[in-house]
C-alpha cells in the first residue's frame, strides 16, 4: 500500500470514527430528551449537572457579575424545566439551553440598566482554552508575580473593553471566541443566519481591536 493510500485510509477511518461519535452523542441526547419529556427528575438532574457550569460561565461573561450570573443561570434552568415539553429538537439541546440563557441574561441586564445600576468587571473572570482572539491577548503559563499583576490589569481592561462592544456583536463574539460554538450553533442559539453570525463576529472583533489596540 502506497503512502497516499495509507493517508486516504487514515482520513476515511478518522471521518468514520467522528461520525460514529456524533451519532452516539445524538443517541444519548435523544434518550435524555425522551426522559425529560416523561418528567423524569433524575434526567433533569443529569441535565443540570452537565450544563450548570457552562450556563453559569456564559451568564457570567454576559453580565460580569457573579451574583447576577447565578440568578440568571438558576432562572435559565427553571425555564428549561418548564419549557421542555415544548422542545421538539429543531435545534440541539445545548443551543436551545444557551438561547434561553442568553435571553435571560440580556433581559436581566436591561432590567438593571433601567435602574441605573453601576456595572463592574470581575477580576476573576475565566476564559476558555482556545487559541481565539481574546485568549491570544493574554500572557502564557507560569508567569512571575509581576507578570501576574500586569496580566490581571490587562484582563480587566480587555473585559472592560469587551463589555463596551455593541451588545449584538459582543454576544456573538463571546459565543464564538470564548464558548467555542460553531457558526451553525450560534445561528441556532440567536435565531439568525450564518452570514449574520459571521458579520457580527467580524464587526465585534474589529470593534474590540480598536478598544484594546494599546494592549496588543
Amino acid at each position: 500500500m502506497s503512502a497516499g493510500d495509507m493517508a486516504t485510509l487514515e482520513h476515511t477511518t478518522l471521518a468514520r470514527l467522528e461520525l460514529e461519535a456524533r451519532s452516539l452523542g445524538q443517541l444519548a441526547e435523544g434518550r435524555l430528551i425522551a426522559r425529560l419529556h416523561a418528567h423524569d427528575l433524575d434526567a433533569f438532574e443529569e441535565l443540570v449537572a452537565h450544563f450548570e457550569r457552562p450556563v453559569y460561565s456564559l451568564c457570567f461573561r454576559l453580565l460580569a457579575d457573579a451574583e447576577e450570573a447565578r440568578d440568571a443561570a438558576q432562572e435559565t434552568f427553571l425555564k428549561v424545566y418548564r419549557g421542555m415539553g415544548a422542545f421538539r429538537g429543531e435545534a440541539g439541546l445545548k443551543t436551545w439551553i444557551y438561547r434561553i440563557a442568553i435571553n435571560q441574561a440580556m433581559n436581566q441586564q436591561r432590567w438593571w440598566r433601567r435602574r441605573h445600576r453601576d456595572e463592574t468587571i470581575s477580576l476573576d473572570l475565566s476564559r476558555g482554552e482556545s487559541e481565539a482572539t481574546l485568549a491570544n491577548l493574554l500572557p502564557g503559563p507560569s508567569p512571575s508575580p509581576e507578570t501576574l499583576a500586569i496580566a490581571g490589569e490587562r484582563e480587566r481592561r480587555i473585559m472592560q473593553a469587551l463589555s463596551e462592544v455593541k451588545q449584538e456583536f459582543r454576544v456573538a463574539l463571546i459565543l464564538r471566541e470564548i464558548e467555542e460554538l460553531s457558526y451553525e450553533e450560534i445561528a441556532e442559539a440567536l435565531k439568525i443566519s450564518i452570514g449574520t453570525v459571521k458579520s457580527r463576529i467580524a464587526r465585534g472583533r474589529e470593534e474590540l481591536r480598536r478598544r484594546v489596540k494599546d494592549l496588543i
